[in-house]
């Protein structure tokens, strides 16, 4: 049996039949099998967008070995003395668990919030009732933030082809669809999100390790360097070792580790606001028609460095998606996108951001206490604004002419709009970046700017960055691990639940 890999152009509405035939002719052969390695879609030439298809064939016509692959994980079994408390349940926090448990280690997960199916009802309650839930919301709960999002699994980070292995595996295992091990850039969607996230905790009790819902740390026991217990808000939980995995915006976990010892660096973030156009305006904008066959819906990612202004980019780019309150506290407004599986929704939307530097925006040094303050305010001043949860909005024309927008704008937003000079709720570098940015994206898509621009967008990254090591173990600590996109080491599902890893393999190799 031999093998060879090929690559084929397809159209965007090839059946397996085709995909067959174009083998078979291509290599001249009729007994063989494929496996797709690699799928992307090129819309270079709007007149010929096609599939570009990378694949395995294997067949006793043709000559050749197979590539080695990408090892799996080499994860140390044997038995493991002590508890690893493990805080947070999003991709950091249930990969460590995994890990762990398979390495043979008794862990717990400790999450503020609910499991996923009451968080799900508790999402949609506050979407109808205006109830804000402190457990269950768009930012914590079961799965994390990340949850409630378009579910992209695509990471810059460099050197964990084996973690991204062990997580791509460990989901499609989970119920996501095999797609996602070769697609170019592959995602999860929230409806599918949902089952993944209960189909994995199920797998972590399966192999020994315990859930603790409903459960805040509040405090560590500290001496002499190392954590002895998790205080929680259900009692005291001994531990060897303990890993914080809390997203990005568990201000107050920050906080208590800041006052245990633990160190922090302020780092450059992002902070801007959210674009919603209709689905269709982006589509004939990237693929010169409504309707591609074949393929959900177009995208957009889009960069500029505006003379006179900081970089501006766009981010967590959702297609057919929604955009959604994401409040992680009561007196926030703050603002997200997220998209389910078939992307068929009528709306695209997009953090519009900006890159920042605190010290040089407010022209003073700002220490990490600070820099968690500062987007507090900030995230304050947008909900004293609208007086709750509606989305402070404005056309992007009138954005871009400094006006407060009149009348209404249909949108995906489900808890209304409400129309506020948005060049003044920013800071001013900030805002005057945006417009900027956004006249460059304006020339580069057609129809750009006749979308609409919404609420602060304060979560695309973590202003904060831990001291640590590449494993994740904390500065002056033997035992405490931060990691995830709360450790500013990392940002989204791969790249944190890689950094998770990381953290699992050092322990179990130690």
């Amino acid at each position: 049996m031999g093998y060879k890999i090929i690559s084929l152009k397809l159209a965007t509405d090839y059946t397996s039949g085709d995909l067959k035939k174009a083998v078979g002719r291509k290599l001249k052969v009729r007994d063989f099998q494929v496996s797709i390695i690699g799928k992307s879609l090129d819309a270079r030439d709007k007149n010929r967008i096609h599939w570009l298809i990378r694949l395995g064939v294997s067949s006793p016509e043709i000559k050749g070995e197979p590539a080695a692959s990408t090892p799996p994980l080499d994860i140390p079994k044997r038995k493991r003395e002590g508890r690893v408390v493990i805080t947070g349940s999003g991709p950091a926090g249930i990969f460590t668990g995994l890990v762990l448990q398979r390495a043979g280690f008794r862990t717990t997960i400790v999450e503020r919030g609910s499991e996923v199916d009451v968080r799900d009802r508790a999402v949609q309650e506050f979407e109808t009732s205006g109830l804000f839930n402190s457990r269950n919301n768009y930012a914590f709960g079961e799965g994390g933030a990340g949850t409630f999002s378009d579910g992209k699994l695509t990471s810059r980070s460099k050197h964990i082809s084996r973690e991204k292995r062990f997580i791509t595996e460990s989901y499609i295992k989970a119920g996501a669809p095999e797609e996602i091990g070769f697609l170019a850039h592959p995602h999860l969607g929230t409806d599918n999100l949902l089952g993944i996230t209960r189909s994995l905790r199920r797998a972590y009790e399966e192999m020994g390790g315990e859930f603790l819902f409903d459960t805040l740390l509040e405090d560590l026991i500290v001496q002499g360097g190392r954590v002895t217990a998790a205080k929680t808000s259900r009692g005291i939980l001994d531990a060897s070792h303990v890993i914080i995995a809390a997203g990005h915006s568990a201000y107050e976990t920050f906080r208590m580790l800041m006052n245990r010892g633990v160190g922090f660096n302020t780092k450059n973030f992002a902070l801007g606001c959210r674009i919603e156009h209709s689905q269709e305006t982006i589509n004939r904008a990237q693929w010169g028609t409504d309707h591609l066959p074949g393929v959900k819906a177009a995208e957009y990612r889009l960069t500029a460095k505006p003379d006179g202004g900081l970089p501006v980019y766009t981010f967590c780019m959702c297609p057919g998606g929604v955009v959604v309150p994401a409040s992680a506290y009561r007196d926030g407004n703050i603002v997200n996108g997220m998209s389910r599986y078939k992307r068929d929704g009528l709306f695209a939307n997009a953090a519009c951001v900006a890159g920042v530097n605190l010290d040089e925006l407010l022209d003073r040094e700002v220490d990490p206490c600070g820099a968690l303050s500062f987007v507090e305010e900030l995230e304050h001043k947008f909900y004293e604004f609208s007086g709750g949860y509606n989305a402070p909005y404005a056309t992007i024309e009138d954005f871009l002419n400094e006006r407060v927008s009149s009348g209404g704008a249909l949108s995906s937003y489900p808890m209304g709009l409400i129309p506020a000079p948005l060049n003044e709720l920013l800071p001013r570098k900030v805002s005057h970046s945006l417009k900027l940015g956004l006249e460059i994206f304006s020339r580069k898509i057609k129809g750009f700017n006749k979308g609409i621009i919404m609420g602060l967008e304060s979560k695309t990254s973590s202003p904060l960055q831990v001291q640590r090591s590449k494993s994740g173990l904390c500065s002056g600590f033997s035992n405490l691990y931060v990691v995830g996109e709360g450790s500013g080491w990392s940002g989204g599902i791969i790249s944190s639940g890689a950094d998770g890893i990381r953290a699992a393999l050092s322990l179990a190799e130690e």
